[in-house]
Formats: structure tokens, C-alpha cells, sequence
């Protein structure tokens, strides 16, 4: 995203009223914004400080300001359905995605999580993302140069994950694969093959049948390891003087997210193979305490 510290023309920016609702609009030198019957030219924004206070031709007050990631996604144009700001901030964390890491995501959608991803990888770093439908690739490359501006460590392919995951000409694994996908668990063969030794896999799904397919999936392979499935629920409080009190309303279940790690092939057997012989070991220790007993 841009640093400058004040608005410029080109930049998407959202206007903000007193009860906290966000207005996006792409500044645009003299073109003239209109709310509910009020108007201010767009000329009367450009070259103002960030988070600075307007008013409108009727006398109404609102913030301009630069929206954070998380407010940019909740309000961008999409073709899929949006990653809430609450899930967007823990799958770069539970993924592990660390400056410079070579990241493979699926699918792209409306990019929220590709510009996640990429801010986690920093200019070092490389994000290979697949997307199969046209429409929602161009949404998404809109969406991420418009709030990003141009990222040359982005590569993004019309390609089905379902179908496979390619290596870059150099060949290099990725370090982690992250899936936003109605059907994870049918990539999850083709991610322990681009996948590193040590290498993690993430996937986000919305319902029960879909994280269980995964996680049989992940099991199946046996070069995964360490798997976790969780979901976050989001609960903000109301403070005003003395009066605290969580809101009525909050951003409860929106998916599953499932870690998992890339282990040598063949230790999950031994270590299951260990795990039988000691349960083996302990009944027959059992059962021998129990004859000693009884004479």
C-alpha cells in the first residue's frame, strides 16, 4: 500500500460517518462524490492528510481516511466471497507464512487472502496463486493492485488446483500451501508433492463434512503430521464510562482452518507401529498382573 501521509488521486479510500459505517470510493481528480443527497468534489480530498475530517455540501461531517486491510476487504468489489478480517489474521500465523517464504494459495477469489499472504511474505518472498474462473482472477488482480499497487512477487495462473500444483522453472518446492477451496482434501495429494520437508499445509472450509474429508485426507498421505482444526469466534465489547458489555452481535463461526505439517515419509507408520507394540507391551503387562493375582 501506498505511505504517503497524504490522499492521492487513483487511491481508494473510505469515508466514515459518526456511527462508524464505511463509504469506498476511488478518488478521482474532478469527479464529485454524492451521499444521501450530499456531495463534496473529489478535488476537496485530494492533498489531504490521512484521517482527516470533511464536510459535505449540507453541512455532514465524515472521516477520510486510508482503510486497513481488514476494512479495504470488507468493502472491495468481489467475485467470491470474502475471508472475514478475524480468519485473515490467524492463517498467515498458523501457517507459519514468514518474510521471504515461497507460498502456494488456491483459489484466489477476491484476493483478500492473496494480499495477506503477500504482506507476510514481504518483497522477498513469492506467492503462486491459482485461480480457474477468469472473472474472478481479474476481480482479484483489481482489487490487489488497486489497495497493494503493482507486486512483482505475485504469479497468478488460470489453473485447477484439483488437477495438480506445478513447481516453478526452478523447480524449488513451496513452503507452504494454503487453500481456500470447496474441496481441499482433493489437492492435498498434489501438496505433499510441491510441499518441502517441513513444510506446512492450511486449509479453510465453512462446514463439519468438509473439514472431516480433509483431515482423512491429511491422514491418508502419511507424510502429514501435527494436524489441527480450529475455528475463531470474534466478540467485541461495548465500553461507555461505566456501562461494559459485550455487543449483542458478533462474527461467530465462518469456517475451519486445518494445519498440518510435512513430515518424512514413513515416520507416521513407525511412530503408529511404536505406539501399537507399547499398548501391546502394557495389556500384556496387564493381563500378567492379573494371573499373579488370581493364584
Amino acid at each position: 500500500m501506498r505511505a504517503m501521509s497524504q490522499l492521492s488521486n487513483g487511491e481508494r479510500i473510505h469515508l466514515v460517518d459518526q456511527k462508524g459505517r464505511h463509504y469506498a470510493l476511488t478518488l478521482k481528480a474532478g469527479e464529485t462524490y454524492q451521499f444521501s443527497g450530499q456531495t463534496i468534489a473529489h478535488d476537496a480530498l485530494i492533498g489531504r492528510p490521512d484521517a482527516t475530517m470533511v464536510t459535505l455540501s449540507r453541512g455532514k461531517k465524515m472521516l477520510a481516511l486510508r482503510p486497513t486491510l481488514g476494512d479495504y476487504v470488507l468493502k472491495m468489489p468481489r467475485g467470491a466471497q470474502v475471508l472475514y478480517p478475524k480468519d485473515l489474521a490467524l492463517i498467515p500465523m498458523w501457517a507459519d507464512v514468514y518474510p521471504g517464504a515461497r507460498v502456494f494459495e488456491a483459489g484466489t477469489g477476491s484476493g483478500a487472502l492473496t494480499m495477506a499472504l503477500l504482506r507476510a511474505v514481504g518483497p522477498r518472498g513469492l506467492v503462486v496463486t491459482y485461480e480457474m474462473r477468469e472473472d474472478f482472477a481479474r476481480t482479484a488482480l483489481q482489487n490487489i493492485d488497486r489497495y497493494m499497487g503493482p507486486v512483482p512477487n505475485l504469479v497468478s495462473l488460470r489453473k485447477n488446483a484439483y488437477e495438480g500444483i506445478e513447481l516453478l522453472d526452478d523447480g524449488v518446492p513451496f513452503d507452504r500451501v494454503v487453500l481456500d477451496l470447496p474441496e481441499p482434501w482433493q489437492v492435498i495429494p498434489h501438496a505433499a508433492k510441491a510441499l518441502r520437508s517441513g513444510g506446512i499445509y492450511e486449509s479453510f472450509v465453512p462446514t463439519v463434512p468438509q473439514v472431516m474429508q480433509t483431515v482423512e485426507a491429511l491422514e491418508r498421505t502419511t507424510v502429514f503430521a501435527m494436524v489441527e482444526t480450529f475455528e475463531t469466534l470474534l466478540r467485541t465489547w461495548s465500553v461507555q464510562g461505566r456501562s461494559v458489555r459485550p455487543d449483542h452481535r458478533m462474527v461467530a463461526h465462518s469456517g475451519f482452518i486445518t494445519v498440518a505439517r510435512k513430515v518424512e515419509a514413513g515416520l507416521l507408520d513407525f511412530v503408529s507401529r511404536r505406539e501399537a507394540e507399547s499398548e501391546g507391551t502394557r495389556e500384556e503387562a496387564s493381563a500378567n498382573m492379573g494371573e499373579e493375582s488370581s493364584r
